[in-house]
C-alpha cells in the first residue's frame, strides 16, 4: 500500500466512497461464468436437437466477449441478451422465435447459482464504512452478467445491505468513464461533492480516468489486477489490499 490521508480528507472523511464491482469487491477468476454457460447452453440446444462441438460453442462464447469488449471500448452499450444473439449467430443456429428466446434466457440465467468470492477484505472494508456512516455506492460496468444477477452475489456474502446506491452500466446505460455515470451515483448519493467523495477501482482507463475526469479522488485496488501503466493516468492512492483504507480515507469506525 502507497500514499497517505489524501490531503482533502485531513480534516474530515470523505463523504461517500463508491467501488467498481469485478476484482475490486469480487473476484473474476472465481466465478466459473464459462462452464456454467457452456453447460446451460448445451442442455438447451440438446433439447431442441441440436448437437454443438464444445470447441465450436467456446468459440462462440469467445466471439459474445469480444463483441462486447468492442462496445465496451467504444462505450456503446451491449445488453446480455446480445450475447446471447452473438452465440446463436455465430453457430449458425436455425431456431424459432420460442427457441431463440429460451437460449437467451438460458445464457442469462446461467451464472444466476454462481458464488464467485469477494476479495480478501472487501467485507469488513464495506462494513468499517457503513458502521462509520459513509454512504457507499457502486459504479458498474457490466459485462455478460446483469445486475440483477451481480447483485445476488453480494447478497449472497451478506455485503448488499450495506450499499446506499448502485450505478450498473446497464442500467445507466453508459459506461465509466462516461461522467454520467459518476454523476448518477454521487446523485444517488445525496447529491454529494465530486470533491468530497472517492471512487475505487482497479483500472486506469475506466475507473482512474472517469472519477478524476468528474474531480472525485481516486484509488486504484491492485490487489487482484494491477493494471498495466498504458491504460493512463496514476490514481491518487494505490492499494494492494483493502486493509487499512478506511483510516488512509480518515475514516474511523462509528463510536456505536
Amino acid at each position: 500500500m502507497t500514499g497517505a490521508v489524501h490531503p482533502r480528507f485531513i480534516e474530515s472523511p470523505p463523504e461517500a466512497v463508491t467501488f467498481d464491482y469485478w476484482d475490486t469487491l469480487v473476484c473474476t477468476r472465481s466465478a466459473g461464468t464459462r462452464e456454467a454457460r457452456r453447460a446451460a447452453l448445451t442442455g438447451t440446444l440438446t433439447g431442441f436437437g441440436v448437437a454443438v462441438d464444445p470447441a465450436t460453442l467456446d468459440g462462440a462464447l469467445d466471439a459474445a466477449v469480444r463483441a462486447h469488449n468492442e462496445h465496451w471500448h467504444a462505450n456503446r452499450q451491449f445488453p446480455v441478451e446480445a450475447g446471447a444473439t452473438v452465440v446463436m449467430d455465430t453457430l449458425g443456429l436455425c431456431l424459432d422465435t420460442s427457441q431463440r428466446r429460451q437460449v437467451v434466457e438460458a445464457f442469462v440465467a446461467a451464472a444466476v447459482d454462481l458464488r464467485p468470492e469477494l476479495t480478501p477484505g472487501a467485507a469488513d472494508l464495506l462494513q468499517h464504512l457503513s458502521s462509520a456512516g459513509v454512504p457507499i455506492g457502486i459504479v458498474c460496468d457490466v459485462g455478460l452478467t446483469a445486475s440483477p444477477v451481480l447483485r445476488t452475489y453480494l447478497d449472497h456474502h451478506g455485503v448488499l445491505e450495506l450499499f446506499d446506491h448502485w450505478s450498473f452500466s446497464d442500467e445507466v446505460g453508459v459506461y465509466k468513464p462516461d461522467a454520467a455515470i459518476f454523476h448518477h451515483a454521487l446523485e444517488g448519493l445525496g447529491g454529494v461533492s465530486p470533491s468530497r467523495a472517492v471512487h475505487i477501482g482497479d483500472l486506469r482507463r475506466t475507473d482512474v480516468a472517469g472519477a478524476r475526469g468528474v474531480g472525485m479522488v481516486t484509488v486504484r485496488y491492485a490487489g487482484r489486477h494491477d493494471d498495466d501503466p498504458s491504460g493512463g493516468a496514476e490514481a491518487d492512492l494505490v492499494v494492494y489490499d483493502h486493509d487499512g483504507l478506511a483510516t488512509l480515507l480518515g475514516v474511523s469506525p462509528h463510536p456505536g
